[in-house]
């Protein structure tokens, strides 16, 4: 044998071989870690895209979700998934053990939704894709956890089918039931009428809607503030990104500013 052959097998044997318990145990540590922490073994679903992951450093998935109490037994319906930003993460968080229903408006944006999750069944293929109306007939009543809308109450303050929103929420929720809420937020001292073309709510206008629907209002988390949105833009929320309406009109500024400054609340239905 030559020198170069033998030395060759001499690194092959000091190379540490693991026994096969110490391989056993290295997979029940990956088992336990995503036991221990669901929301983040859902955010490393390498089923993500990119785009979207660069965008969890302004809208804080793990945050919020553990906020409003998600978990991954739950029976979760989000309200207007559009792209699926959040679909991408709640649908592997909810696929073993919850149910989740994801409820889009009918037309162009539902197709699309479909589309995607029909593009790849083995992470998909367990969600309940359903058209949005109000009653929500395709969801029984009564059978849900937690009702999560991000950035959608604006849309509805605007085309003035909040109140009809609002009751379909409350109606699908079991008592106890949580409904998770994050908006772009307008200060309070703004005129009103700015709710109605910038995209931007006031806290007291959510809770407004919420309370009037029968719910309670049980807390409000800061992790989505963002202090360099002032919300006043000429051309509302969508001037920042990830819209950014003016092009390449003062395209840093804004993206140094980031995505909005958002509320983020959590409300309940009433036991009785």
């Amino acid at each position: 044998m030559n020198r170069l052959a033998l030395t060759g097998l001499l690194l092959a044997a000091a190379l540490p071989i693991l026994p096969l318990a110490a391989q056993q145990a290295g997979h029940s540590d990956h088992a336990a870690h995503m036991q221990a922490d669901p929301i983040g073994a859902a955010l490393m679903a390498p089923t993500r895209t990119p785009e979207n992951v660069a965008r969890d450093k302004y809208r804080h998935p793990a945050e919020t979700l553990k906020f409003f109490g998600v978990t991954p037994s739950q029976t979760v319906v989000e309200y207007s998934p559009a792209g699926g930003w959040y679909t991408e993460i709640l649908a592997p968080l909810l696929k073993d053990k919850g149910t989740f229903y994801a409820a889009q408006g009918a037309g162009a944006g539902f197709d699309r939704l479909k589309a995607k999750l029909d593009a790849d069944p083995a992470t998909y293929g367990k969600v309940k894709l359903v058209p949005w109306a109000a009653p929500l007939a395709a969801v029984p009543a009564g059978s849900v956890d937690t009702l999560l809308t991000f950035r959608n109450v604006h849309n509805m303050v605007m085309g003035g089918t909040e109140a009809a929103t609002f009751k379909a929420f409350y109606d699908v929720l079991k008592p106890g039931g949580t409904l998770g809420i994050v908006d772009h937020r307008l200060p309070e001292d703004r005129d009103a009428a700015q709710e109605k073309s910038s995209g931007y709510l006031k806290v007291s206008t959510v809770r407004r809607l919420a309370e009037a629907a029968g719910f309670q209002y049980v807390g409000a988390s800061e992790v989505n503030a963002n202090p360099k949105d002032t919300a006043n833009w000429e051309k509302g929320v969508w001037t920042l990104p990830p819209v950014l309406r003016n092009g390449e009109v003062d395209k840093a500024k804004y993206l140094a500013i980031g995505e909005s400054d958002r509320m983020t609340l959590k409300f309940r239905k009433p036991l009785k």
